[in-house]
């Protein structure tokens, strides 16, 4: 896709847009899908939805992925005890979903595979409208995942808020 065609379909996606597709009663129920998986492993678990990047942005080229892991830093997803903050983003006007781990999951411990297989699964809910379940079935593959793969932090602790984040 060109770069006018790609800045084309973000002008038209908006905060609007997010709220259709995650109205407060499918925000409310992420957060409790958070907050139920994090009792299953030590990992700390946040997501993320972002209508659409600044023109600017896009005109620079910049990639979900880029900006994953810069809402990763924003949102302090690495200030953990035991660096095992993942981060689940979504840039909706790109139907892009990306997973940051922190080093205390990725450094090695968790194959890149396992992520994108999470991505996968997001993106087939999506590509059919789904985005409540989508992204509740991402949350469970993550926590899947880190249930596997303990960073060595107790069960249960909560260190970052489970609140789903419009951007």
């Amino acid at each position: 896709m060109s770069r006018w065609q790609r800045l084309w379909r973000h002008l038209f996606v908006t905060h609007g847009s997010v709220r259709r597709c995650f109205p407060q009663a499918s925000l409310d129920r992420i957060e409790r899908e958070i907050a139920a998986c994090e009792e299953r492993h030590a990992g700390e678990i946040r997501f993320a939805v972002e209508a659409a990047l600044h023109p600017a942005q896009l005109w620079h080229g910049l990639s979900a992925r880029q900006r994953a892991i810069e809402v990763f830093s924003l949102l302090r997803v690495w200030d953990t005890e035991h660096n095992n903050g993942v981060l689940i983003y979504l840039l909706l006007a790109d139907r892009s979903v990306e997973i940051v781990a922190d080093r205390g999951v990725a450094g090695g411990r968790v194959a890149e595979g396992e992520w994108e297989a999470a991505c996968a699964l997001m993106r087939k809910y999506f590509a059919e409208g789904e985005f409540e379940d989508g992204v509740v079935a991402g949350i469970e593959a993550v926590a899947d995942v880190l249930a596997r793969y303990p960073p060595g932090a107790p069960r249960g602790a909560n260190e970052l808020p489970n609140t789903p984040v419009i951007l």
